[in-house]
């Protein structure tokens, strides 16, 4: 493994996990933690945003250039982990929900599967 990738497999699994603690504190209320589930939620954003910076400097890459194509595609990955989290909640939260929170999510998985050739592409190999 390149170390750049290993670099990136650390900081990508770290900021992840306090993004999604960040966000267990802020959405159960059991746990009374809202506001500091806000703070560990933009520390773990933060994270995410420097590691992917990161990783393109090691790569040699030119920074990401913000223009409607690549805005469209964070919207459209925006609302593909939406309507997969819409599905995921109506199975664990809402009774007699089940079935239609299968499809829903089924839906929001074929969404985010679409994400790799509409940001890789596809190609030939000849």
């Amino acid at each position: 493994m390149e170390k750049k990738n290993f670099i990136t497999l650390v900081l990508g699994t770290v900021a992840g996990l306090v993004f999604a603690l960040g966000m267990c504190m802020c959405l159960l209320t059991e746990w009374n933690m809202f506001n500091v589930g806000v703070g560990c939620t933009a520390v773990g954003f933060i994270s995410i945003i420097a590691t992917i910076i990161t990783y393109r400097k090691m790569s040699g890459k030119a920074p990401i250039k913000v223009n409607p194509k690549v805005v469209g595609k964070i919207v459209y990955a925006v609302i593909s982990f939406l309507v997969l989290g819409l599905g995921m909640s109506m199975i664990m939260a809402f009774e007699g929900m089940m079935l239609w929170g299968i499809i829903v999510g089924v839906v929001g998985i074929v969404m985010i599967l679409f994400l790799i050739p509409m940001c890789v592409g596809l190609k030939d190999n000849k």
